[in-house]
């Protein structure tokens, strides 16, 4: 049996709900910090993995992960078909998203943020790349390619930061206003209000080797546009460390088995 657990008193809100409309901007105001690592999560923010006790990730299945923590880092463990993806407990709808990753020093180094499970920004090594395209480290997967290329080499850390609104929906579950993203990477603009509908991937946790799990959480987030962040698992040993979601609206929750 599945529970929700409302977590509205753990929670601290610093910016009301944004309105509904057409052309929110989540590009405005938002220049996140990223000269020093690891940043300090805010007041606010939703702490989901911190290499120090709290780790607020599970299994497609809704199960413990099994990917290794080593020296305070989470490392993506291989799985069936490239899809040993792991899924935050928080769920939420527009949000501040922000992940500190590594590279390792030899191969591709694919994975990916995959918001709600839907819109990836891109893992990647793309260091050197000179025009980077939809495959490359700063795109929106399938909808957007990069501004510019702000990859770092393998074996350093390097950080995302994500401002996200979720796309809307009425009753019959039709998107009624795209969703958008802003990203910040290394400290360079990215992705400037990006704008997205449906999904367009086959390979998203939802449709690609996808569980009994993964489905419920599918089905309610088309109705209350509510959903978890994932990290991507696709062959490559990519390490994460100070994982947080700031929620920007008051729709923010736990959902565990």
């Amino acid at each position: 049996m599945m529970r929700i657990v409302l977590c509205m008193t753990f929670l601290v809100f610093t910016q009301s709900a944004w309105a509904d409309g057409a052309n929110v901007s989540t590009s405005a105001g938002f220049a996140p910090e990223q000269d020093a690592l690891p940043v300090p999560p805010p007041d606010g923010a939703i702490v989901l993995f911190d290499g120090a006790g709290t780790n607020r990730f599970l299994s497609k299945s809704g199960d413990t992960v099994n990917w290794p923590i080593e020296q305070g880092s989470l490392v993506s463990a291989r799985g069936q078909s490239r899809s040993n993806h792991i899924v935050s407990a928080l769920h939420f709808r527009d949000a501040d998203i922000h992940v500190e990753f590594m590279l390792p020093p030899k191969g591709p180094g694919n994975s990916g943020i995959y918001i709600h499970g839907n819109y990836e920004l891109q893992i990647l090594n793309s260091q050197g790349v000179k025009e980077p395209e939809m495959q490359h480290m700063g795109a929106v997967y399938g909808f957007a390619k990069p501004l510019v290329n702000a990859a770092l080499p393998p074996g350093q850390w390097q950080v995302y930061d994500i401002r996200y609104r979720a796309p809307r929906r009425n009753d019959k579950l039709e998107i009624v206003e795209e969703g958008s993203i802003t990203a910040w990477l290394n400290g360079q603009l990215v992705q400037k209000d990006t704008r997205f509908g449906e999904p367009r991937s086959v390979y998203h946790p939802y449709r690609y080797n996808t569980t009994d799990y993964l489905k419920k959480i599918w089905e309610r987030q088309k109705k209350n546009q509510t959903g978890p962040v994932f990290l991507q698992d696709h062959d490559a040993a990519v390490r994460f460390r100070n994982v947080w979601v700031k929620p920007l609206d008051e729709r923010a929750f736990f959902y565990e088995p």
